[in-house]
């Protein structure tokens, strides 16, 4: 079989979402595309052609995201499916490579996604840096521990008034969270959009205000079920952001107390949330941890002498990447007293050995390279290298990515 990968044209679009679609064995509606068009960056759609017939599909979009102690532009990669007349073919691990290849071109050091299933991406090179938690509460199991006070007020707003309030506390609360991407409208509302029957359930926002403005959100759906007249619905939080904890602590109490409701649900927050120890029986939570962001070093040298790190030292990694081969090597970190750093390679001996994956799984600062070796991922050369590693890589808060594109 001989498939042909490469960049689409603007009069492609339509069939190429349409095709991405069909691997995921459904269509895109007219929103969907109106939606696309508005972020899509032709460069770097490609496609799968066999003969004239569009078979797999991948995109990615260029989106800076905050790393440990900055900012970094990075490419997110969405839209990547095979149809399930061309799978098992090398489909998918042409496209892979053929935007990493890109991504490299550009200069970027680094490649994120959201995994639709998380066994396919660590063949890649694709390291899980960061950690989600599911949420399904029982409303009338919530209350908070003693002490809570309320800070501020919650008003209900609509969605056009709202918006460049909302984009002005993510932007606050963004650079203090690794894994996190800058949201504009147009990346909002792409990341609101439902599929199936809970595209007709209403979209509801609500603000807080504390004694120096707004700051703080919730934007929320909820699924009516009224069983022989009795209410049972599930309030569903689809972004809660505040810039402060009393903020954070009137929203979540808010969304539990709104009337009707039996229950909230919330599928991804990160794992260091304050609710986890605001409620007085934190197992009423039913947290369950789940993959978030998957992340690739497309340049060792350059991912790692961009970050901060939280303490002075150095190491010697010796990265194993057989997907991209010009990663393969060994690599001086050197970090300053102020959190800088510097990367390149070198010829020392290995303090530590590992596959880039691990590397990527632990850029951000979520999982130890302790952890790593424990799981039987990461060797330690010399001693004292994985505590030196964790010393320096470490950051709070936890990196999370609650986004999903």
């Amino acid at each position: 079989m001989d498939v042909t990968i490469r960049t689409i044209t603007q009069e492609e679009l339509v069939p190429f979402l349409q095709a991405n679609d069909a691997a995921f064995s459904s269509a895109p509606s007219e929103e969907d595309i109106e939606r696309a068009r508005k972020l899509v960056e032709l460069d770097r759609c490609f496609v799968a052609l066999d003969g004239t017939d569009m078979v797999g599909t991948a995109a990615v979009f260029t989106m800076p995201m905050t790393i440990p102690g900055g900012e970094l532009d990075v490419g997110y990669v969405t839209g990547v499916g095979v149809k399930p007349t061309h799978r098992r073919r090398g489909i998918n691990t042409g496209l892979m490579r053929t935007q990493l290849e890109q991504a490299r071109e550009r200069g970027e050091p680094v490649d994120v996604l959201y995994a639709s299933e998380g066994g396919i991406y660590g063949r890649f090179g694709y390291g899980l840096a960061t950690f989600g938690l599911a949420m399904e509460v029982d409303s009338a199991r919530a209350a908070f521990v003693r002490g809570y006070r309320p800070s501020g007020s919650i008003h209900l707003a609509e969605w056009g008034d709202a918006l460049p309030r909302i984009l002005a506390v993510h932007h606050a609360v963004r650079p203090r969270r690794p894994g996190m991407v800058a949201l504009d409208e147009a990346r909002l509302q792409d990341t609101l959009h439902e599929h199936g029957s809970e595209k007709e359930l209403p979209l509801f926002v609500a603000l807080h205000e504390g004694d120096d403005g707004m700051d703080g959100y919730v934007l929320y759906r909820v699924r009516h079920e009224w069983p022989a007249g009795m209410p049972q619905s599930t309030l569903m939080v689809k972004d809660l952001q505040a810039t402060t904890p009393g903020a954070n602590a009137d929203l979540w109490r808010y969304v539990f107390d709104v009337d009707l409701t039996e229950k909230v649900g919330a599928w991804n927050r990160a794992v260091d949330d304050p609710l986890l120890h605001l409620v007085a029986e934190p197992r009423r939570l039913r947290a369950t941890v789940r993959d978030n962001l998957w992340l690739r070093l497309v340049d060792v040298a350059a991912a790692l002498a961009a970050r901060r790190y939280a303490s002075p030292g150095e190491v010697v990694l010796e990265v194993q990447d057989r997907f991209c081969s010009w990663n393969d090597g060994r690599y001086l970190l050197e970090v300053a007293p102020d959190g800088t750093a510097s990367a390149g390679p070198t010829n020392r001996e290995p303090d530590l050995v590992c596959p880039v994956s691990e590397l990527g799984a632990a850029y951000l600062g979520g999982t130890s390279f302790r952890r790593l070796q424990r799981a039987g991922l990461v060797e330690e050369r010399s001693d004292g290298a994985l505590a030196r590693a964790d010393a320096m890589f470490t950051w709070d808060p936890a990196p999370w990515s609650p986004y999903v594109f």
